[in-house]
This record gives C-alpha cells, structure tokens and sequence, in this order.
C-alpha cells in the first residue's frame, strides 16, 4: 500500500499562524513558537547594543555592518527568524524592500530556549551552514554560555565557548571585546536589591 505524500507548509500557511507566535518552515515542515521570554528579549537586546556602535556604526570598533533583530531569511525553500543576524555593508548596501531578505547574513546568533534550541541546534544550525553563512554564535541565557562556530569546509567548527564572569572575543566581533556578563541584567550579583514590598 503507497504511503500518502506529505504536503510540504507553504507561505500561505505561514502567513495564517497568529501574530503572537514566531512561524519558520523548516524542511518543508511550518514549526511555531511562542514569542521570546523577558531573559531572552533582554539578552538579544543587549547583544545588539554591544555590536551596533562599534560595528554598525564604527564608533570605537570597524563598522560596516548592517544589524537586524528577527529578520524573516528565505533561504531557498527553508523560511527561518534567527534572533539576530548581521551582513557585511558591501554585502547589503541598500535597505531591503520586502518584509523578508533572500541574502543570506554574514553571521547569525540564536538565543536558546527550551521552545527552540531542538531547531536551534540541529535543522537550523545546518540551514545555516547549506547557505554559507560563515559565522554562528547559539548563546544560552539561562547557563550564561555563548559558543561561537565558524563554517569550515560546509561544517561548523566550534571556535571558543564564553562562560560567566568571561570576556566575549569571538570571530567576526572579536575586535571589540565584551564581558558576557553585560548581556545577563537580572544575573548580576552588584545589581542593586529590589525594595522588600
């Protein structure tokens, strides 16, 4: 007896998930999400303030970066939203039109969670490698760690993993270090004590 073929997710179904999920298609397969949590809408906020100033607009670091918090990639058939993903301005010189971008980034990062690190870590992790996207950074807010991969030879080499109380030094960002710790607000033990209500 054949099998029944499995129908592939396509934009429109996309299209139709609720506004508070997060939807991909990954595979062929519509994958949602809810939206990222407090720890994790912080960690990705400061992430992108530790790299805009000296790598966007090159006060105190290289710039020529463009930064862009969830951007919906079409890469191929697959429709992923990384956390935060950053193309190098020769790359993307002008502000993309559509509400999706078909340039695969220069790097990405993922911000695990319990709702996403299974596609974090496998299908997405080698979406990303398929598509030559160089540099791949999965930071974990709830174990204060952040790896950081580069792509060698179409597989993913883990280059250095940052812990708490480390400094952030990694590849393609390695110019303008940070401490890790900066990302994790409400994990600082000098943070001045909420009042006892």
């Amino acid at each position: 007896m054949a099998e029944a073929a499995v129908r592939r997710a396509t934009y429109a179904d996309l299209e139709a998930v609720p506004d508070h999920l997060v939807a991909e298609i990954i595979d062929g397969v519509l994958e949602t999400h809810p939206r990222p949590r407090p720890r994790h809408g912080i960690a990705a906020a400061r992430l992108s303030g530790e790299l805009d100033r000296p790598f966007a607009r090159g006060r105190g670091g290289p710039g020529g970066w463009v930064f862009i918090i969830e951007p919906e990639l079409h890469l191929g058939f697959q429709v992923v939203v990384p956390d935060l993903a950053g193309w190098r301005r020769e790359r993307m010189p002008t502000e993309p039109e559509d509400a999706f971008i078909e340039i695969p980034p220069d790097w990405v990062c993922e911000i695990l969670s319990p709702s996403t690190m299974r596609l974090d870590r496998g299908p997405k992790r080698r979406i990303y490698a398929e598509a030559g996207i160089n540099h791949l950074w999965l930071l974990d807010p709830t174990a204060g760690v952040l790896e950081g991969f580069t792509l060698m030879d179409g597989h993913w080499l883990l280059l250095a993993t940052v812990q708490r109380g480390e400094t952030v030094a990694l590849a393609p960002f390695d110019a303008v270090p940070f401490p890790l710790d900066d990302l994790f607000p409400f994990a600082d033990p000098a943070a001045p004590a909420l009042p006892e209500t």
